[in-house]
């Protein structure tokens, strides 16, 4: 990726400390992937590696590694795409064919629409051919500054929307 429409993503906008197991890069014992706002494209996109360290069958990815990556992905597309602090509510994947250990791949997520309560979210990883290997959708409830603030750990306030971008609406 180095496309200049990408804009990183971290926890440290918000002066909240975090232990995230899918992004958090202080977390020795995580995945620590950097995501990243495809301004432009309206995605939240990563590449990633992953070792034996996380797999499921000696060289595949465990499924559910990779599920963790599609909702941290989806959940990165909330904050930067849809301008609000959600949690997944439901969440439907479908395996195409395995994340292979040791290889690049690539996630990316997007809204696919919005009702004012609730975010909408796909989200897929591709090998490095371009083949999707698993596909996601899933749907986040929208949360007050209170209820993110509680789920933060330390209290947010209007301003700290003002790290993430603009809210759009998705149809």
């Amino acid at each position: 990726m180095t496309d200049l429409q990408l804009r990183p993503l971290t926890n440290d906008g918000w002066g909240v400390d975090s232990n995230c197991f899918v992004c958090e890069p202080r977390n020795d014992a995580g995945l620590r992937i950097p995501f990243h706002h495809d301004v432009e494209a309206e995605q939240v996109v990563a590449d990633f590696t992953l070792d034996d360290r996380f797999s499921g069958a000696p060289q595949f990815v465990h499924g559910g590694v990779s599920l963790a990556v599609l909702d941290e992905a989806m959940a990165w597309a909330t904050i930067a795409v849809g301008g609000a602090f959600a949690l997944t509510k439901e969440t439907t994947s479908r395996f195409h064919q395995p994340v292979t250990v040791g290889q690049v791949h690539h996630v990316r997520a997007w809204i696919s629409g919005t009702d004012g309560s609730r975010i909408l979210t796909e989200a897929e990883i591709m090998n490095d051919d371009g083949q999707v290997c698993v596909s996601s959708h899933a749907t986040f409830a929208i949360l007050d500054l209170d209820k993110a603030s509680e789920a933060a750990g330390s209290r947010l306030d209007g301003n700290d929307l003002d790290f993430i971008s603009t809210p759009v609406s998705a149809g």
